[in-house]
């Protein structure tokens, strides 16, 4: 059982360089305006703001998935080092990197059979799989195996909740990564969809909430309807480019509940593209997801 490993997960996490610390961030692919950029963590091919303000204007931005030889060429130089690797991926049922990472593992498995690649579908998104990451390093500096991180990792996939309040369906419909969009939409500028991600990974919208601060309101009861507990760890909060929703949405949770303990940060290009400007998801450890 392995303990010399490295944690890789990709850009799709949301999380800032030094949230990421000890995690191999992949960056993906966004094409914007006929343009195309990486999406590091750092955002130094493209400021997040010039991403989101070309979307307020009225362009639409693609994702280009991970290839197998991309998943091999960051990989590869770390099993050649005598490393084994454990990557979590973005949920399969948002996109292919599982599906990718797992032609790239049998491909390398066969060049080097004396390492091990487990590759693990966090059935997660944006800060969901950042989070994710994290405990996966703390399980790593712990003195925590491979396999016994690997399985740490996919215990708390099934106690992850993904609560995420929409300004509107309009981005994520177009893309088609939400299940029955299309009949969800409200009428009224005021609704806010609220979605969630399911036990399996897919994203589907629950909810109709008159106003932010109704939506908000919604998001912050889960919370305790999902059993959280500070043991779990920090409650994550990721935005589109709008912090005061974020400040807004951390404030009524203290208030309600007495949390102090956030990560809080963008919601990146690639899960942007899909999600558009507005978007607020709080993410949290909690009971078993039914």
């Amino acid at each position: 059982m392995s303990k010399n490993y490295v944690v890789v997960s990709d850009s799709c996490g949301d999380l800032t360089p030094a949230m990421a610390e000890g995690i191999v961030v992949i960056p993906y692919i966004y094409t914007l305006d006929g343009k195309e950029y990486y999406n590091y963590p750092d955002y130094r091919d493209q400021p997040k703001k010039d991403f989101y303000n070309t979307l307020r204007a009225g362009k639409t931005a693609s994702t280009t998935q991970i290839t197998p030889q991309r998943y091999e060429e960051v990989w590869e130089p770390y099993l050649q080092e005598g490393k084994d690797i454990l990557y979590i991926c973005l949920s399969s049922m948002l996109s292919k990197s599982y599906e990718m990472s797992q032609m790239a593992a049998r491909e390398l498995s066969e060049k080097y059979p004396e390492r091990k690649i487990v590759t693990i579908d966090s059935k997660a998104a944006s800060m969901g799989i950042g989070k994710l990451g994290i405990d996966a390093v703390k399980a790593r500096n712990e003195g925590k195996s491979l396999d016994e991180a690997a399985a740490y990792v996919e215990d708390i996939i099934t106690r992850l909740h993904h609560w995420v309040m929409a300004d509107d369906l309009h981005h994520l419909r177009r893309g088609g990564r939400v299940s029955g969009a299309a009949a969800f939409v409200g009428t009224m500028l005021s609704v806010k969809p609220i979605l969630s991600v399911t036990g399996e990974g897919k994203l589907v919208p629950l909810h109709k909430a008159r106003g932010r601060d109704k939506a908000f309101d919604y998001l912050a009861g889960k919370l305790a309807e999902a059993k959280y507990d500070p043991k779990f760890g920090p409650i994550c909060i990721a935005h589109s480019d709008e912090p005061s929703y974020a400040k807004q949405l951390q404030d009524m949770v203290t208030a309600k509940f007495g949390y102090t303990s956030f990560l809080i940060n963008d919601i990146g290009p690639v899960i942007g593209a899909h999600t558009g400007p507005g978007t607020v998801a709080i993410i949290f450890e909690g009971a078993e997801k039914r």
